[in-house]
């Protein structure tokens, strides 16, 4: 029954992330590139509008705090485990199809934020709701659609917002550090706790502080790693470029796997990773203290280009500079990018293995912090507040028992309800893509410009 069960689910997986999905989203992006009239040009505005504050505006959290919520969540295993994966299988030219997505994606981001803020509406103890579910029951008068978005994210929580990444913190402890994973349980559960009932400033207070060390952290231990091997970046680059568009393979082991596994495992790796089009990243940006739509979705936007276009392309470059200098690592015998990863960066000294450890640890940790409110928001609108402590107490038992229990099931059901979010958040952007656009012609010249629309207030 149990084998039955699974074959069932796996093939629902391999359904909903078929090529229509990778194309649905890759599409939006493209779409609301050109609908916007390509506003990655504004990414520069938009890095300097994250660490300005607003505090005269509604919301209940700083821009910054909002943006790096965000961030928490998209910045986890996936850019380091998920590269490796993407490269594994999909060849090192997956790296330039996982990056391109990025740059591409940073216009769904502005988007899916611009109609989080837009929409968002104000309970009575002043605490600011938003996001996809609301986009569509104010926007497009499609509640039953809100809530089937806010039902599979609140579930999509536990699975890829927490077990899976308590699991990879207990994993890479028990195999560095020596600890046992039930001990990781317990530690991690404890430590979410006394955030997470906090509420949304408790969080962002946390990850203002955890995500520019998490980053900064890991983007300096990249760039001495290239250091180190700085004769080989010029090479994996053009290799990179080459094995994007072709078969065939490269020095040092690298295996080229064809374009079309190429782009399917880039996009879909990239996709994953900064989370642009799955509608969860403007459930924090509809909390942010910000004077119009558009100035936060600019600040939004970065967090897709952090993601993908820089900590993405950093471990890529280094994993695929790592395997030439190193032909010990076979690529054509690697098909795990957990191994892959593990494998490059052992090849590094010292240093390798510990920007790995702190790596996946701080990025796997903010991750459960970030899809933490993510939960909350989703569970609110459908059941109101008194579903928030039973949703909390649940999410910190999956962190205490995912490194003891198989995990495997787990996150196929997790991708199946990434993608089921994706599908109602996205009918929301392509729906209301004219008053993107509009929202987008009335601020961007005039950013300090206050929206006088009167947020609403519900009875939650």
């Amino acid at each position: 029954m149990l084998e039955t069960i699974t074959n069932v689910i796996n093939s629902i997986d391999k359904f909903v992330w078929d090529w229509w999905m990778i194309i649905l989203l890759l599409g939006t992006h493209i779409f609301m590139t050109i609908r916007t009239g390509f506003i990655q040009r504004k990414i520069g505005t938009g890095i300097r509008l994250s660490v300005s504050k607003d505090p005269d505006a509604e919301g209940e959290v700083s821009q910054f705090g909002a943006l790096t919520t965000a961030l928490a969540s998209t910045i986890g295993t996936g850019n380091i485990i998920g590269v490796g994966t993407a490269i594994a299988i999909g060849g090192p030219g997956a790296v330039l199809w996982c990056w391109l997505t990025g740059v591409f994606g940073i216009a769904t981001k502005y988007s899916e934020s611009l109609i989080a803020v837009k929409y968002r509406v104000k309970t009575k103890d002043g605490r600011m709701q938003g996001g996809a579910m609301y986009a569509l029951e104010r926007g497009l008068n499609m509640r039953w659609l809100g809530l089937v978005f806010a039902f599979f994210g609140a579930f999509a929580s536990f699975g890829i917002g927490c077990a899976t990444q308590v699991n990879a913190i207990a994993t890479v402890c028990k195999e560095n550090l020596h600890i046992a994973p039930v001990l990781i349980g317990i530690a991690v559960a404890a430590l979410t706790a006394l955030v997470i009932f906090g509420g949304i400033k408790s969080i962002a207070n946390v990850c203002e502080k955890l995500v520019p060390f998490m980053a900064f952290f890991y983007v300096v231990g990249c760039v001495i790693i290239l250091g180190l091997n700085y004769d080989f970046i010029i090479p994996a680059i053009r290799k990179i470029c080459e094995l994007a568009f072709t078969p065939g393979a490269a020095a040092g082991g690298l295996v080229g796997r064809g374009i079309m596994m190429a782009m399917q495992y880039g996009i879909a790796r990239g996709l994953f990773s900064n989370e642009s089009g799955m509608g969860s990243a403007p459930i924090a940006a509809a909390a942010a203290q910000t004077r119009n739509p558009v100035r936060q979705a600019l600040v939004s936007s970065t967090g897709t280009f952090w993601d993908t276009v820089v900590v993405c392309l950093m471990t890529g470059l280094v994993l695929v500079t790592s395997i030439m200098k190193n032909p010990s690592i076979d690529m054509s015998t690697v098909s795990d990018g957990g191994v892959l990863t593990t494998l490059a960066f052992q090849q590094i000294p010292v240093l390798g293995p510990v920007i790995l450890v702190v790596g996946i640890i701080s990025f796997a940790y903010s991750t459960v912090l970030g899809w933490a409110y993510y939960g909350e928001r989703c569970v609110e609108y459908f059941s109101g507040r008194k579903g928030l402590i039973p949703y909390r107490i649940i999410y910190v038992v999956v962190a205490a028992i995912a490194p003891v229990v198989s995990l495997n099931l787990v996150w196929t059901i997790a991708d199946i309800l990434n993608a089921l979010m994706a599908i109602p958040n996205l009918i929301a952007v392509l729906l209301l893509s004219p008053i993107i656009v509009k929202e987008t012609k009335k601020y961007i010249n005039n950013l300090d410009a206050k929206d006088d629309t009167k947020i609403p207030v519900v009875d939650k």
